[in-house]
């Protein structure tokens, strides 16, 4: 099995632990690893990282360019750097090359490129791609039908330092068409990764769906989810709530085909013990 090859975008505090989660992966292969200026300390991310081998050669992002893409291939680019990283999408496109990006929010024309480009290839965008608040994400939706008339609101907590409002929890106010501005409540303590919590008030009782991220390596484990699914999507311009959706039909179909398989197997042992008796 030919290994996914990885270009990742940022190598920050997040970004280590991404890279960190692709290098020990065996379905994938961190070709390089692109940031603000080249290291001058370790050539590869796994040096960096003090794992075996050499994996993620470090560069510069002055030096994305087609050429690069050319000339370095990867199937898929993962962006944790910032908001600029858009900028050097369009030649990967151009290739074919998928795209996932985890960048926290995005301006409306920022949101309008990406889907221009994804009429070119797969592109993936998620402001938080965690699996578990993913799945909160969709579990609040299903509620929010079931309990029309509840009360929602959205409590989101992170570290002292984060100053902007949670990009997960604005989209999980619009995913359910609440108001960003009365139904968001922040809190900045000490250092908490990042913990959302979604409440539903009803007369006689409270239903809360809660997420919360232990360590940042768990945005890793979520690019590699969103990634197996990727690499063999269509062009277009994806979340992470369709690839969950996929991966539960995937599990459907499964289960179908084996409960079938044993329905087959069933009747042909009971067609063996009635022939027994002719």
């Amino acid at each position: 099995m030919n290994k996914i090859k990885i270009g990742l975008f940022g190598f920050g505090k997040t970004g280590k632990l991404v890279a960190h989660e692709f290098i020990n992966n065996e379905s994938f292969e961190l070709v390089w690893v692109a940031k603000r200026s080249a290291s001058e300390d370790f050539i590869f991310a796994s040096d960096a990282l003090g794992l075996k081998g050499q994996s993620g050669k470090i560069v510069p992002i002055s030096e994305i360019n087609k050429e690069f893409f050319t000339n370095n291939p990867v199937d898929i680019i993962v962006d944790f750097s910032d908001t600029s990283g858009v900028n050097y999408y369009a030649p990967a496109a151009d290739l074919g090359i998928k795209i996932i990006s985890a960048i926290s929010q995005y301006e409306s024309g920022d949101m309008e490129y990406l889907k221009n480009l994804g009429l070119k290839t797969a592109v993936l965008y998620s402001p938080n791609i965690t699996i578990g608040i993913n799945l909160i994400l969709m579990a609040a939706q299903i509620f929010q039908n079931i309990l029309p008339h509840a009360d929602i609101e959205i409590i989101e907590e992170h570290f002292r330092n984060k100053n902007e409002v949670s990009g997960t929890a604005k989209k999980i106010a619009d995913t359910l068409g609440l108001d960003e501005e009365t139904q968001i409540n922040s809190i900045r303590v000490g250092g908490i990764v990042g913990k959302h919590e979604v409440i539903f008030g009803l007369p006689n009782q409270t239903i809360r769906l809660t997420h919360e991220s232990i360590s940042k390596a768990a945005f890793g484990q979520g690019a590699i989810f969103a990634a197996k699914w990727l690499i063999n999507a269509g062009p277009g311009l994806y979340c992470m709530e369709d690839v969950i959706k996929n991966r539960v039909k995937e599990q459907l179909l499964e289960k179908q085909m084996e409960e079938k398989a044993s329905s087959n197997y069933l009747q042909q042992f009971k067609n063996k013990i009635l022939g027994l008796f002719k």
